[in-house]
């Protein structure tokens, strides 16, 4: 039996240009600074260029020659999504696209074009970048999801949670909407013919800044269930793996091994049935077209 994936895994990866979303904290960060470690051209796509700049500075005390960017991105804002695009497509290609920024849980908040902002980000701004930038990139398209996408299900009749917000679910439904984009784009990618794959990743439960907005007793319980959980780090595991590992494929979903997929090295992960049905797939895809105003073409 495979021992599983860690960061000590990850190959040497000079001369590569990985993108990755949300990079400045949490499993972004961690991911970023492995892949610098390992010779990659990191840039990190972020929403705030001040901390961006912060944990760049904290890259190079660890790794004095890594090779860092930054992009302004916006997920919650598809006018901002374009502009880094254009940016990304005017820039030199990118060997992987690593889509790692989201929010959970947060109070109801809307994006800039009114969608409720955890399908918004996790999904549709997601969608939008990926739309845009795949011709771009010539390897691996990571998506996120979360085990949290087991309890989802797609609601499409109030996008801007007017009616009512049940945080968790709306949670559940955007990280289920992230493993249909990445099984979906990974099928269009291929029947174009093209080299480039989607893969999929998740960090079990992982302690990072996401758990922010958790209610105070759950957050005061956080440090001492530490031992039973990811830390960042280990959470970046599987997304090190999707972006970098070998014998990897497209469609593979990917995730920690230990019980209930909580915590430990990366491997196989178990995705739902409604994660993987091909028709709720194309309809999630034809409504993100309508609802971003990007077609990705495939």
């Amino acid at each position: 039996m495979s021992r599983g994936f860690s960061a000590d895994d990850v190959g040497a990866q000079t001369g590569r240009r990985f993108l990755v979303t949300g990079a400045n904290a949490g499993i972004g960060f961690e991911v970023s600074k492995i892949l610098a470690a390992r010779g990659a051209h990191v840039v990190l796509a972020c929403r705030d260029e001040d901390k961006a700049e912060v944990a760049m500075n904290r890259i190079w005390v660890d790794v004095p020659k890594a090779e860092l960017s930054f992009q302004p991105l916006d997920l919650a804002d598809l006018d901002n999504v374009r502009d880094a695009a254009k940016a990304v497509l005017a820039g030199p290609r990118i060997d992987v696209l690593i889509n790692n920024a989201g929010v959970m849980i947060p109070p109801r908040t809307l994006t800039k074009q009114g969608y409720e902002l955890q399908f918004g980000v996790n999904h549709l701004g997601t969608f939008a970048l990926a739309g845009l930038v795949h011709p771009h990139v010539d390897d691996r398209i990571v998506i996120t999801g979360s085990i949290a996408h087991r309890n989802g299900a797609m609601d499409y009749s109030d996008l801007s949670a007017s009616r009512s917000y049940h945080n968790w679910a709306r949670y559940q439904m955007s990280k289920l909407a992230n493993l249909l984009h990445m099984f979906e784009l990974d099928r269009r990618l291929s029947a174009a013919g093209r080299a480039t794959q989607a893969i999929g990743c998740h960090p079990g439960v992982a302690l990072t800044e996401l758990t922010r907005h958790l209610p105070l007793p759950l957050r005061t319980l956080t440090p001492l269930a530490g031992p039973f959980f990811n830390s960042a780090a280990q959470g970046a595991w599987p997304t090190l793996q999707a972006a970098a590992g070998a014998r990897v494929q497209g469609g593979d979903y990917l995730g920690p091994q230990g019980l209930g997929e909580v915590s430990g090295r990366s491997g196989p992960a178990r995705a739902t049935r409604d994660a993987r049905d091909p028709k709720l797939a194309r309809e999630l895809w034809q409504r993100s077209i309508e609802l971003t105003g990007v077609d990705p073409g495939l």
